[in-house]
């Protein structure tokens, strides 16, 4: 009887010990697999991000160099892009042109993330008459067309990349702020927010620890997504001339240049504009993948 109620102590595998199957890999092959755009939107990034901060590893020419002899050449094996009107190769104009137009289209999402983010963080927690005159001035922003208040800004601060940047993250504030006022009136009705309230925990501790970083998530996905309208903005400005000056190459005054000789050079003006293009929607394609598709997949 003593031998039926005695079990045999078997021995537990260590937890650390055992590989743990390679599941989420597999997800992510099979998830990649069946979205070629996506796989091509991150490749055609990664080369962005390289000729911004390594663009002699794309082309190590310089980009202010021309040679006149060579002037006004068609795309072809040694100029990629083809030349421009003082045989300089617009391959390596728009390739070392992407460090000061991604510079200026992250200090945008940067200004309008952080203010717009606080904004919507202070609205949505503190609530009241608080709440009420930082929507209403978020309201006022929306009723400006984003390019109309991005030239104003300009006319006050300046001309310049920076102020270029600056005067669109102004622009895109009024977004963020809402998003993150819907997330933060969400995260302030969870239970563990009024169980921080009830035990007496300072407001700044809660809103620190518990409302901020459960509501980032969504604003950080439409970081990802203003990042390629910010490219388009900071583009669309260069284009008019607000951008840094001559002979800088940035991709918005790179195609104002080509512009003039779109009849006998069309490359001029249609790969710097294709590059920009292809950069934004590339941009959307991976924030639609982060905004809920992997979680869908999962």
């Amino acid at each position: 009887m003593t031998e039926l109620l005695v079990r045999p102590q078997t021995a537990t595998p260590d937890p650390a010990r055992v590989p743990a199957p390679p599941r989420t890999r597999a997800r992510l092959l099979r998830f990649l697999a069946r979205r070629p755009g996506l796989v091509a939107a991150g490749v055609l990034v990664v080369l962005v991000l390289i000729a911004a901060f390594a663009p002699w590893v794309l082309a190590p020419g310089d980009p202010g160099v021309g040679v006149v002899a060579e002037k006004l050449r068609p795309p072809g094996p040694g100029h990629w892009f083809g030349t421009d009107y003082l045989g300089r190769d617009v391959w390596t104009r728009v390739v070392h042109g992407a460090s000061l137009s991604l510079q200026a289209t992250v200090i945008a999402v940067a200004v309008a993330l952080v203010v717009g983010g606080l904004i919507g963080l202070v609205a949505g927690f503190v609530r009241g008459w608080v709440d009420d005159v930082l929507m209403r001035v978020v309201d006022v922003l929306l009723a400006i067309p984003a390019v109309l208040l991005s030239l104003a800004l300009i006319t006050a601060l300046g001309y310049g990349t920076v102020k270029v940047a600056i005067a669109v993250g102004i622009a895109s504030v009024a977004s963020f702020a809402r998003v993150m006022r819907a997330e933060t009136l969400r995260v302030r009705q969870a239970a563990y927010v009024e169980a921080a309230h009830a035990v007496g925990t300072r407001w700044w501790v809660t809103l620190w620890r518990h409302v901020l970083p459960n509501a980032a998530g969504p604003v950080l996905v439409l970081a990802v997504l203003e990042f390629g309208l910010a490219i388009l903005a900071v583009s669309a400005l260069s284009f008019l001339g607000y951008g840094a000056p001559p002979p800088a190459p940035e991709w918005g005054s790179l195609v104002a240049e080509g512009r003039n000789y779109l009849a006998v050079a069309w490359w001029l003006c249609a790969l710097p504009g294709l590059t920009i293009a292809a950069t934004v929607l590339s941009v959307n394609r991976i924030s639609r993948a982060l905004d809920g598709e992997w979680r869908r997949f999962r």
